[in-house]
């Protein structure tokens, strides 16, 4: 459900309010999802109407990696999912997919998260 929250988070920030109606209360530099699926997919074309949503959305980076023989969360939900979410405007996402990937991480998957990560995200030091 990690992946599934992450992806939801994401959607929340863009179009800045919670499900419930409240604000959303954070700013997200990047989302990461892990063999997940993003829920109420359905909804998403029009929490992102506006151009502040449309905005976030697009420049907000979003990696989601997914196992092709995941049978927790089937592959096919987590390709679903990133269609989705590039089709509404989140155009800063990449997809990774891996032939022999399970439900659970592997070296390789870790190497590109942190890659990715690092990639994205300006690494803040003490002075």
């Amino acid at each position: 459900m990690g992946s599934a929250l992450a992806l939801y988070s994401a959607v929340c920030f863009a179009h800045g309010k919670l499900g419930n109606g409240n604000s959303f209360p954070a700013r997200l530099d990047a989302v990461v999802g892990l063999s997940g699926w993003l829920p109420c997919a359905k909804d998403l074309t029009t929490k992102l109407e506006g151009n502040e949503a449309a905005a976030r959305a697009s420049s907000l980076p979003i990696l989601l990696c997914h196992g092709k023989v995941d049978d927790v969360v089937l592959f096919r939900y987590g390709d679903k999912s990133a269609e989705k979410l590039t089709s509404a405007g989140f155009q800063n996402l990449t997809f990774k997919t891996y032939d022999s990937l399970g439900h659970y991480t592997m070296p390789q998957e870790m190497d590109d998260v942190c890659s990715w990560l690092t990639s994205k995200l300006e690494l803040k030091t003490e002075p």
